[in-house]
């Protein structure tokens, strides 16, 4: 049953996840929100709600193992298992300019995030900074673009066309959004709590379940999103979104989980799993920079290096 149960949270996270993004962007779009807003926030940002959702719950319920590493396990699959899958399908190209300002925002994400996990607690005060910075993100990104329109902008601003047309009426919109809010934290309930179990049923730390299970379940929408992104040969947008997604998880869900309900970080985290999130981060933007993009040489170096990972932690776990 415990199986069963966490098959139908990740099932209302990826169903819930889809639909909130959609109806968002389509109520968005009917109250004449910018493509560029829609496409920072409810697209990029978006598709990080099971994320937030699940950690916080983690939170609450007292597993900061399934907190933590959702968020620090969710980055590295989005680089290593969804952007690999993503370059193996088509390469995937980045503009310099949008690596530039994104590039560097994620890169000062990062850093932030390995000195809140080495200070062994996420507190509040941790938490506000972490927040603080992803509002000054948004708001310096917004003013540079009503002053000039870079590639930056401009790849956010077409972000909005890896989402499936959402309803027309307002009100079908309205509806399909709080629909999918509601589907989201029901899956993160049911997840959360049948993770738990299934780790004391294992006899394996919650910390590696957050990290694996619960981790690859919130990075659906991500997973949805690139495919999609591939397949109509737009992977650039693939690109931005696990940006967009990566950088909201950190500042975001961390910042966001903290200033809510304060939380250990777990040995685990701090000793391997941080450094393979930097490791991750630092080979995407190499790769980004130095070859303009990822190919498919790259997106299959980054899933070996996905699988090893998965199969290091197996071991460890047996």
């Amino acid at each position: 049953m415990t199986i069963f149960w966490i098959a139908v949270g990740l099932v209302c996270l990826a169903v819930g996840g889809d639909a909130l993004v959609r109806g968002s962007v389509a109520l968005a779009r009917r109250l004449g929100v910018s493509p560029l807003l829609i496409g920072l926030t409810l697209v990029g940002f978006g598709t990080s709600t099971p994320e937030l959702t699940t950690s916080l719950a983690a939170a609450f319920a007292g597993s900061p193992g399934v907190a933590v590493g959702n968020v620090v396990g969710s980055n590295i699959a989005n680089i290593l298992l969804i952007l690999g899958v993503t370059a193996l399908v088509a390469a995937v190209p980045a503009a310099r300019a949008a690596l530039w300002r994104d590039g560097t925002a994620l890169a000062v994400a990062s850093l932030a995030a390995l000195a809140a996990v080495l200070s062994g607690h996420l507190g509040r005060l941790t938490g506000a900074a972490l927040v603080a910075l992803l509002a000054a993100y948004l708001i310096y990104t917004i003013r540079r673009e009503r002053r000039v329109s870079d590639a930056a902008a401009a790849l956010h601003r077409a972000e909005p066309a890896i989402v499936e047309p959402g309803p027309r009426a307002t009100w079908l919109a309205a509806l399909m959004t709080l629909g999918g809010l509601v589907l989201i934290m029901l899956g993160a309930r049911l997840l959360v709590a049948s993770a738990i179990e299934l780790a004391a049923a294992a006899g394996v730390s919650e910390t590696v379940v957050g990290l694996t299970l619960v981790a690859l379940g919130t990075s659906l929408p991500e997973l949805v999103a690139s495919i999609i992104a591939a397949v109509r040969r737009q992977t650039d947008l693939a690109l931005g979104n696990i940006f967009g997604s990566n950088l909201f998880n950190i500042l975001g869900i961390l910042g966001a989980t903290a200033l809510v309900h304060p939380i250990p970080v777990p040995p685990q985290i701090a000793q391997v799993d941080i450094w393979v999130m930097l490791g991750a981060t630092a080979a995407l933007l190499l790769f980004a920079v130095t070859g303009g993009g990822l190919s498919r040489r790259e997106g299959a170096a980054l899933l070996a290096v996905y699988a090893a990972y998965i199969g290091w932690m197996a071991v460890q776990a047996a």
